[in-house]
């Protein structure tokens, strides 16, 4: 079964980071990755861009409503995911666990719900 490992932290901490560290991925991040790719389970995953970046976009009586940033201020943001293919949830948040992340923030283990021949 498909899960997403969504990745919150908060972001405020790489605002003011060198760009050195905010645009390589961290050697934990890496070897995290290539576990993942060794025991094949890895499908995907990226790093999201700063909510600063992002839109939040709603209908409102028939008309687009579009906000800048996130919807919620919240503090901590969606950073990014892996998507991966795991036995079961317990297998999944096994690898969740494991995420960098969970040291300071959260991750959520999401199953993907499988929509079957509109998947093909």
């Amino acid at each position: 079964m498909r899960y997403l490992l969504l990745i919150h932290a908060d972001e405020s901490g790489i605002k003011d980071a060198p760009v050195e560290l905010t645009t390589t991925m961290s050697a934990d991040y890496a070897a995290f990755t290539e576990a993942m790719v060794k025991a094949n389970v890895l499908l995907g995953g990226e790093r999201l861009r700063p909510t600063a970046k992002a839109a939040t976009v709603s209908r409102r009586n028939g008309k687009k409503v579009v906000l800048d940033g996130p919807y919620a201020d919240v503090k901590e943001q969606l950073g990014g995911y892996y998507m991966i293919d795991a036995e079961s949830l317990e297998d999944a948040v096994e690898w969740a666990s494991r995420c960098p992340a969970a040291e300071n923030g959260a991750i959520e283990v999401r199953p993907i719900w499988e929509l079957g021949a509109a998947r093909g």
